[in-house]
């Protein structure tokens, strides 16, 4: 049966979703995946996994393809930069999702290092060639995920180029490779407007939503078939319903579904930090206590006392409205779910935003002051920051001498010298013991050979009366045909013919071989 493409793709197996929720490194994780669903996300995909990672690493791709009944339609994201290496990645998650989309849009530093992303989009020969490939091989269809060019005539070829070598959905973020951070700015419509009216693909359009109105606003402007949101779902999960529910809300109901679909605490708090957003900078010790906390339960314990603190503003709110507006100098009060626009390059101009950061990096220095070392960076400073008893001095760190086969450290009482993955291996190989390394192979063969031993001399010779009231011994055919399997059926019945001649008389040998 072939797989769906195009159009027919996005009406089946997506189910003509609309509303998208993007793919986020460390944060579009199941837990909320489901949270945004709950409120009227149609689509999602997964964080963006490293291809190469996903496939030497069990632990990782376990944890990357977590999922359940209500998680669909679901996509899978990679980054690659390698035909091969993408295909097999892609090939272990194809029975997981319904489609796996190539990331062709990180602009991130971190992107640059392991070049990938966007920093991909002038390598149009091997991205033809890593859609091309995954098409050809894969049951489920390709998708990717692109910035645009500066140029619209350029953006419209890449695309064209990508819809011809195979991917059957485009989503385009609408910024280019270096509006990123305090470049950020606004997304271009206009460029994805061209880029859907020129190819035959579904796109979904992706940049500058905020509130549910900027989805219908960008669906009637570019004519796409979804759009996509990633800061937005992450400051309100509930943006696709129109929806400004309270933080507390938004967190409790998250912090459920993280004890039901367990996650990494770096992925909870970097949640509850966009949540909580524009309250963290009114209640700064919360702030303090989000950073620290490191269970689910403390996590809820933090959000408890944020709530208390929320609710009696919210009396003091109703009332003096007018004068709680201009103090919060938001659109909506700190305690509702509500964006955040990034500064602009001319935000250091903002006197109240200077006196807080500054009031900020003030408090870091004298903390970092007061372990400051001899020798020590900024950087592991601040390490020690939150590893207080980690050990920097090299001169003071163990050394450990390598192991005989591989150069990683040997086991300091193993008596062959080796590390403990080479140990296993010569010691099963060999049959050896290393108590070292709790290798028993030696011990459980001589256990098994001195059972075997027990069991042969016990059950071998059964005790059976002669006819002449005296015990002769017979040996017990059945149980040595059981203990030696490479006796073929011929041997056998030879051996079998000849205990029962030598047990009965002439005639009755002859009347016992013919029934044999």
């Amino acid at each position: 049966m072939s797989k769906p493409q195009g159009f027919e793709f996005w009406r089946t197996k997506l189910r003509s979703a609309k509303f998208v929720v993007a793919p986020m490194v460390d944060q579009s994780e199941l837990a909320w995946r489901i949270l945004s669903r709950r409120y009227g996300a149609e689509l999602c995909y997964t964080p963006m996994l490293h291809a190469s990672v996903f496939i030497r690493d069990a632990n990782y791709r376990k944890e990357s393809l977590q999922t359940c009944e209500e998680d669909r339609p679901m996509i899978v994201q990679f980054c690659a930069n390698d035909p091969d290496t993408f295909l097999k990645a892609a090939k272990l998650a194809e029975d997981h999702c319904d489609a796996v989309d190539l990331n062709i849009g990180c602009p991130q530093s971190i992107a640059r290092r392991g070049h990938y992303g966007a920093f991909l989009q002038d390598e149009w020969e091997v991205l033809e060639k890593m859609v091309k490939t995954c098409h050809e091989n894969l049951k489920v269809p390709i998708t990717c995920k692109i910035r645009v060019f500066p140029s619209v005539e350029k953006t419209v070829k890449y695309a064209k180029m990508l819809e011809a070598a195979g991917c059957q959905l485009l989503t385009v973020h609408g910024r280019t490779i270096d509006q990123k951070g305090v470049q950020t700015g606004l997304a271009c419509w206009k460029i994805i407007k061209a880029v859907r009216e020129a190819v035959n693909i579904p796109v979904f359009a992706n940049g500058n939503i905020q509130y549910l109105e900027d989805v219908h606003q960008c669906l009637k402007e570019t004519g796409v078939q979804g759009v996509m949101t990633a800061e937005g779902n992450l400051h309100n999960p509930a943006l696709f319903h129109g929806l400004s529910p309270p933080i507390w809300q938004m967190a409790e109901e998250y912090l459920a579904l993280a004890e039901k679909y367990p996650c990494p605490t770096s992925h909870v708090r970097g949640h509850l930090f966009k949540i909580f957003h524009h309250a963290l900078h009114i209640h700064r010790d919360i702030r303090e206590l989000v950073a620290s906390v490191r269970t689910i339960a403390e996590f809820k314990d933090v959000t408890a006392r944020l709530k208390e603190r929320c609710q009696a503003d919210v009396e003091e709110y109703e009332q003096n409205p007018e004068e709680a507006k201009s103090h919060f100098k938001l659109p909506h009060p700190y305690w509702i779910c509500q964006p955040y626009v990034r500064p602009g390059p001319d935000a250091n101009s903002d006197p109240e935003k200077r006196e807080v950061r500054d009031e900020l990096n003030q408090k870091k220095e004298e903390l970092l002051d007061s372990i400051r070392e001899y020798g020590l960076s900024k950087k592991q400073l601040k390490k020690r920051l939150k590893h207080p008893s980690k050990n920097f001095d090299p001169n003071k760190k163990l050394r450990f001498d390598t192991c005989l086969t591989c150069p990683n450290p040997k086991g300091s009482r193993c008596e062959f010298s080796l590390c403990k993955g080479c140990c296993r291996q010569q010691a099963s190989k060999e049959i050896l013991d290393c108590e070292a390394h709790g290798m028993q192979y030696k011990t459980k063969a001589a256990k098994l050979e001195t059972s075997a031993h027990s069991q042969l001399q016990n059950d071998s010779k059964i005790r059976v009366p002669s006819s002449d009231n005296e015990e002769h011994l017979l040996t017990s055919e059945p149980h040595n045909r059981k203990l030696n399997r490479s006796v073929s059926p011929m041997s056998e019945s030879r051996n079998l013919s000849e205990n029962v001649e030598k047990s009965t008389s002439p005639q009755e040998a002859d009347v016992a071989s013919i029934d044999l």
